[in-house]
């Protein structure tokens, strides 16, 4: 194990992709509601700029969200 590889660095690793897949799954969730009273636009907006701030690149967010659909729907595009 070299330095970089430490558990401690392993373990922050893993939570930032935690975090990253369900903020997306959480998109994804409140945007496929229907429009109504129960639809959560200020957490959907909240949650849009914690990923802009955790993926800063559009490729990777693309594959953040196509892992999130599949989470959600359970099959691929």
């Amino acid at each position: 194990m070299g330095a970089a590889d430490t558990p401690q660095s392993l373990t922050g690793r893993v939570n930032v992709t935690f975090r990253r897949r369900l903020l997306c799954i959480g998109i994804l969730a409140i945007e496929s509601r229907d429009d109504g009273p129960f639809k959560a636009e200020s957490d959907l907006t909240d949650m849009k700029a914690l990923v802009d701030d955790l993926i800063p690149g559009g490729v990777e967010l693309g594959h953040y969200m196509r892992s999130a659909h599949i989470a959600l729907s359970g099959r691929p595009d």
